[in-house]
């Protein structure tokens, strides 16, 4: 059976230093952690602010881990590896 496929949205705001370690950072772990099981949404919220009150978007970079189930949201520059992949469910937290 194959695995279920992460749907990861990342909202930042502009192209700030937080924000770009962020992008790095998830994409580091993605590719080192799921492979080829998901995908990556980055939503500008200078570019399109209306989309962080949909999703209640309150501090950046936020990334909302849409599937599987449950929904989680991290927010920060994603710079804590253990702590990003217990909030995506990849490992136990100990």
């Amino acid at each position: 059976m194959e695995a279920e496929k992460y749907k990861l949205c990342l909202y930042v705001a502009g192209k700030t230093q937080k924000s770009n370690n962020a992008i790095e950072n998830l994409k580091k772990y993605c590719e080192n952690e799921l492979k080829d099981q998901y995908t990556i949404e980055i939503i500008d919220l200078l570019e399109h602010p209306h989309l962080a009150e949909g999703e209640q978007i309150i501090a950046v970079p936020s990334l909302i881990k849409k599937l599987p189930a449950p929904m989680r949201v991290l927010v920060g520059d994603l710079s804590d590896k253990t702590k990003v992949l217990v909030g995506l469910n990849l490992v136990n937290d100990k």
